[in-house]
């Protein structure tokens, strides 16, 4: 067995990456909620308590799980892993020409665990000056350290980081680090670079790296990626060489081309589903309307799956051209890419109010430990009851606090290892 290799959603999960509420949620306020792209401040103690008994739920299943933040802090104990991180999110764009020198500084003589508390958890005024720094030498020359508050942040945090699946996402044999829509997140994706290129577990590990094709930790992750985005809650290997894409509020047709081209030069993937949705924040991702249960079955709320246009692509006849197909429909499209002869349809429970109700809160963005058995929130009591009856094993978790991030446990897991089915 390789590795790292994802070839399923509903094979046996055997190692993945999260990450545990810390500094970055602390830091999370009613004025500034909405700009980092949550709905409502959470309890993070609570978050924390939820978040270890949903990785014991992983650990009981045998599934390896690995820490962000630690990862983070064993590859920053690379000198070159600290150099590169330091020049890529310390910049003009992120701090501001007249601070570069004293944050780079400051992040240059912390020990790799603040350091890497520090790079998710963000950076303020206040703390470069505890840390030795004049700030009135400072904000003489910074004009972005002239107007801030003590506790305004030179560093944003990262509490959308708890998400791990939308950083970087594997399709198989490789894995993609992805250019996410919104600024408040492109950070992180330095952030799992940094762990892919330095960390042991993965430095002289073999895998493809689908996006981007060159330097892992090139500078793609700050600078202007035009009309291209994608999120790894949009990406699903499901099997059979096949991969759905959702075409979503954060995932464009622009970027599911680049990702086509770069596996088709490959052997591993010959066929991406292409799920356009309508964009709103209630469904930003695929996966927040649609996840796998079992080898022939999903969960899904209708009212946006039954809508989703779904097209084809395939290599072209030509190297690197590319040919698209419309399907029927989406369900149909799944169908026939796993192969089984009839979709089994679990659709999010209960009447008009309490469906829509269950779908924001995260029924349909479930994660599979093995076919049959997936991981729920237990406040979605309609939807579980419903996916019960199907013959699912439904383990639940409180996700009071969690949740309100809008994410499930589909969200706050990145498989590195899966099995194929």
């Amino acid at each position: 067995m390789p590795d790292f290799f994802v070839g399923s959603e509903v094979g046996k999960l055997r190692k993945v990456i999260v990450h545990r509420p810390d500094l970055e949620l602390r830091r999370l306020t009613p004025s500034n909620h909405d700009e980092l792209l949550f709905d409502d401040v959470l309890w993070v103690k609570k978050a924390r308590q939820q978040h270890d008994a949903f990785v014991d739920q992983m650990r009981d299943r045998s599934v390896e799980v690995y820490y962000l933040h630690e990862l983070l802090k064993e590859a920053l104990g690379d000198p070159a892993a600290v150099k590169r991180v330091i020049e890529l999110a310390i910049t003009e764009h992120t701090v501001g020409v007249g601070a570069i020198a004293e944050v780079r500084q400051v992040l240059n003589e912390m020990k790799t665990g603040e350091l890497a508390t520090h790079l998710i958890g963000g950076l303020t005024k206040k703390e470069l000056k505890a840390k030795g720094i004049d700030v009135k030498s400072y904000a003489s020359h910074s004009l972005m350290a002239a107007v801030a508050r003590p506790e305004s942040f030179v560093l944003k945090p990262l509490p959308n980081t708890m998400f791990t699946r939308d950083s970087s996402c594997w399709l198989y044999d490789g894995v993609s680090l992805n250019p996410m829509y919104f600024p408040a997140r492109h950070m992180e994706v330095i952030n799992m670079a940094v762990i892919y290129k330095f960390h042991p577990m993965f430095k002289n590990a073999d895998f493809k790296v689908w996006y981007p094709s060159t330097d892992p930790m090139g500078k793609f992750v700050v600078e202007d990626f035009g009309l291209s985005s994608l999120e790894g809650g949009d990406v699903m290997p499901i099997g059979n060489k096949t991969v759905l894409i959702g075409m979503s509020e954060r995932t464009t047709g622009q970027m599911i081309e680049q990702i086509a081209k770069e596996a088709f030069a490959g052997d591993t993937i010959d066929r991406i589903i292409a799920c356009q949705m309508t964009k709103d924040r209630a469904h930003m991702h695929l996966d927040t309307v649609c996840t796998f249960l079992d080898v022939d079955a999903v969960t899904i709320f209708p009212e946006v799956v039954n809508n989703i246009k779904a097209y084809s692509i395939r290599p072209g006849g030509k190297e690197g051209a590319l040919e698209i197909t419309q399907e029927k429909n989406f369900l149909d499209a799944v169908t026939d890419a796993l192969g089984v002869k009839k979709l089994r349809v679990i659709k999010t429970g209960g009447d008009e109010y309490q469906a829509s109700r269950e779908q924001w809160d995260d029924a349909n963005n479930v994660v599979a430990m093995e076919p049959g058995v997936v991981i729920s929130y237990e406040k979605n009591e309609c939807t579980n009851t419903e996916l019960r009856k199907a013959g699912i094993e439904v383990i639940t978790i409180d996700g009071s606090e969690l949740g309100k991030g809008r994410g499930g446990g589909h969200c706050m897991t990145c498989p590195i290892l899966r099995d194929p089915v």
